[in-house]
């Protein structure tokens, strides 16, 4: 067996390739969608029937929330 090929630096490089893949996705698209009324969710006159995403059926990414937090925590650190 070639020892560069063993099945714990095979699961690293996997975990790389989905963390990258999954930062990406964050950067160009932050926004999914609402998973509790995704095809519901209506907005009809000022009333809004989800709490999670306030009717918009939008909701913010896990990893940009991560990242959104890194940045503010850098940028009032350098301040």
């Amino acid at each position: 067996m070639h020892p560069h090929l063993d099945p714990a630096n095979t699961l690293i490089l996997a975990t790389l390739i989905v963390t990258f893949c999954y930062a990406g996705l964050c950067a160009v698209r932050p926004f999914g969608t609402c998973r509790k009324c995704r095809p519901t969710t209506r907005r009809t006159a000022g009333r809004r029937y989800c709490r999670r995403c306030g009717g918009t059926r939008l909701r913010l990414r896990t990893g940009r929330r991560v990242w959104n937090f890194i940045h503010r925590l850098y940028t009032e650190g350098t301040r």
